[in-house]
């Protein structure tokens, strides 16, 4: 599950009669408005996301389900975003969340959302089309500034103070300097002390005083030391919470370094085969010898590429309990990890195709690869085989996999300095860092991707090389008889060496 938080410029009040429950409104979600949610995910709500007519929400303070205070019965769609309409239940403590979103401390809503179907741009941004609204919260701290609370309409009635007690606040000058000594038959108040036979307290009792810390936590880890004072973590596992620190923690990098360097073109939408043109015979000029000679002839042919569409994805069964009980929602952590996987996948089918593509080879000896002279000689060698066969182009790129990109960074002149230092002096060859990826050598950018096989190096002009691509997303199906929902991942992705006079690659000898 996602949360985002909805700011509050405006606050209206309006009383109700006795018999009126308390009510707030107003916006949830901005459509198309970038947040940046709890996890740090880029997330953007398209019009329409969400089910107006979905069972009703909760309503709570601060995303703690220990601290419910009604439901949001009400969710409109209009041009400026989701409206709710929220009831509150005859509690003091909806009374006292009333009485602060009337005075301004409560000034913005959060949403907890799941998303069902979206997609990733090349921006990172979660495009959402279909959610379910999970809770909304009242909250102090806002993220969304185009979302607004229009109205609090609270209950007429006062909270009773049958159960308030006065409490006095004595400054430093009133406190008595000395203790104060009890007179005969005075009884001076004293520390409650716990019997031996104390109750432990429940377990919400236990867990709520966890959570809100200070003084309640105190209290309840006094209650259960007074209650057994030898009881061991061993002897209360029924009362002993399993806190989950989260986001939940994924270090598989959904990057496409060669996928980005390149550009992916739009696929078109009909057929599985579709046609790319490319000039392969251009037409011819000569001098004319004489006045009235015929000038030069020639032809001019355009060839026709075919290019194969592929589809790339997976999918997964969750069971319902799962999809009910899980929490952070699994259903969120799989498409995040579907969309990190079928990212690498597509990069993994264009850096394999663009090596298996580029046909010309130059010679590298390896034995030198330490020797910076070696790289210059080799890096001119084959710009000046493209130039040639490539009709006047130059390189402007150097592809690498993740040893020979190491062996680069290492290089150093014949006095030890590094070739591509980070702060580079005005005869550097480029600069390279080792927590980076973005880098420039001999002029060109680098790109190194983990997805090349060991001892590969391509240095061209990447125009020459082609992806289409059109993805689809995520996709849920719900199998009514076993109780569960199929999840998949797909997308088209197609790839085209078109003029591969652009590219050389290394051979290692």
């Amino acid at each position: 599950m996602i949360r985002f938080e909805a700011d509050a410029t405006l606050i209206t009040a309006q009383a109700a009669d006795d018999n009126q429950p308390a009510r707030i409104a107003g916006i949830a979600v901005p459509w198309d408005v970038t947040a940046s949610v709890s996890g740090g995910q880029l997330v953007r709500f398209a019009r329409g996301a969400f089910d107006t007519s979905q069972k009703p929400a909760k309503l709570i303070e601060n995303h703690d389900l220990t601290q419910l205070r009604g439901v949001v019965d009400t969710l409109i769609d209009t041009d400026d975003g989701l409206e709710f309409e929220a009831t509150l239940a005859d509690t003091i403590a909806s009374r006292d969340a009333v009485a602060l979103l009337k005075a301004g401390a409560y000034d913005s809503v959060s949403v907890g959302a799941q998303p069902v179907t979206f997609t990733t741009d090349s921006e990172g941004v979660m495009e959402v089309t279909e959610a379910k609204l999970i809770e909304l919260s009242l909250v102090a701290v806002p993220a969304f500034p185009e979302a607004v609370v229009t109205k609090v309409a609270a209950e007429s009635s006062t909270p009773s103070t049958e159960h308030e007690t006065e409490l006095t606040v004595m400054s430093d000058a009133e406190m008595p300097a000395e203790p104060i000594e009890a007179e005969a038959n005075e009884i001076i108040p004293t520390p409650a002390v716990y019997a031996a036979k104390a109750e432990l307290p429940t377990p919400l009792e236990y867990l709520s005083g966890l959570i809100k810390g200070g003084a309640d936590m105190q209290r309840v880890m006094d209650a259960v030391k007074a209650a057994a004072p030898e009881v061991s973590t061993t002897d209360t596992p029924g009362i002993l919470p399993e806190p989950i620190v989260g986001p939940v923690y994924n270090n598989y990098i959904g990057n496409r370094p060669v996928v980005d360097a390149i550009g992916v073109r739009a696929m078109p939408g009909g057929g599985k085969v579709f046609i790319r043109p490319e000039v392969t015979t251009h037409t011819s000029m000569a001098v004319q010898s004489a006045e009235f000679d015929t000038l030069q002839s020639g032809t001019f042919v355009v060839s026709e590429n075919q290019v194969t569409k592929a589809t790339y994805g997976g999918y997964v069964k969750i069971s319902e309990q799962d999809l009910d009980w899980s929490d952070p929602a699994v259903l969120s952590l799989i498409l995040d990890d579907m969309g990190r996987i079928y990212a690498n996948t597509t990069d993994n089918v264009a850096a394999d195709n663009m090596v298996s593509g580029a046909t010309n080879t130059l010679n590298f000896t390896d034995a030198n690869i330490a020797d910076p002279t070696e790289w210059v000689t080799w890096m001119y060698s084959a710009a000046e085989d493209i130039l040639g066969n490539s009709n006047g182009n130059l390189p402007t790129h150097l592809f690498l996999s993740t040893d020979i990109w190491a062996a680069l960074g290492k290089l150093e002149d014949s006095q030890g300095r590094p070739l591509f230092p980070q702060m580079g002096p005005m005869n550097a060859y480029g600069q390279m860092y080792p927590g980076q990826s973005e880098a420039t050598a001999f002029g060109l950018r680098v790109v190194v991707d983990r997805n090349f096989a060991a001892d590969t190096m391509i240095i061209c002009d990447p125009s020459g090389y082609e992806l289409f691509e059109q993805q689809k997303g995520a996709l849920t199906v719900d199998n009514p008889s076993e109780l569960s929902r199929t999840l998949a991942w797909r997308g088209y992705f197609a790839t085209l060496m078109i003029d591969p006079g652009k590219f050389i690659k290394a051979a290692f000898v």
